[in-house]
């Protein structure tokens, strides 16, 4: 299952590079042609804008996978483990919820725009709101297992308070375990320094 989870989520970063690469050879180029050759690029804003929401919501799922979201954890590190699993479930449910209302508006707005055609690329839109199907599915079924995790003491004392120190990311991402993105062996942040918190909620 981990090496199913991974190589979904290898599949998803590269998908994002794709994006990106995409979104700086056409505008690049689609500026360089109108400006150079008095030329350019029909369908450069519509696949631009297309590969920049695939990007914007691709990275979310990452981003909550690798527990990469900001988040603020001033009440919650203060709470004894019986308030942070409450306030951590509370924000488990929460997400869920409106990941609910997320996946319930994508799927339709993907079914009405189906047959609907962009005028450049002719390419359906359902393709623009199609992403947020796949986002509400992959960001619940993270949510879900969180939640199982937080619900039945699996989840560490750190996890609980869902916060990762900026200086220990490229290490958490050497010790990543898991599909909500686990991270262990975290060493504390140099004292000397103001470290960016980050979480997988907000």
């Amino acid at each position: 299952m981990k090496t199913l989870v991974d190589g979904y989520f290898h599949v998803l970063k590269a998908l994002i590079a794709a994006c990106l690469a995409g979104m700086v050879v056409l505008v690049f180029g689609n500026v360089l042609l109108r400006y150079g050759f008095n030329s350019g690029i029909t369908v450069s804003e519509e696949l631009s804008r297309l590969f920049f929401v695939w990007l914007t919501f691709l990275g979310a799922i990452v981003g909550l996978h690798e527990r990469a979201h900001l988040g603020v954890d001033t009440l919650v590190m203060r709470l004894p483990r019986s308030g942070k699993t409450a306030c951590v479930a509370l924000s488990y449910a929460l997400m869920l919820y409106v990941t609910v209302l997320m996946l319930q508006g994508s799927w339709t707005q993907t079914i009405i725009n189906l047959e609907v055609r962009a005028p450049a690329t002719g390419l359906s839109m359902a393709w623009l709101y199609g992403v947020g199907v796949i986002f509400s599915l992959s960001t619940g079924a993270i949510l879900l297992h969180e939640l199982y995790r937080v619900l039945t003491g699996k989840a560490t004392e750190d996890e609980l308070v869902m916060v990762t120190e900026s200086e220990e990311l490229p290490e958490a991402a050497a010790h990543h375990d898991g599909p909500g993105g686990h991270r262990h062996g975290l060493s504390p942040a140099p004292a000397n320094t103001t470290p960016i918190r980050t979480a997988s909620s907000r």
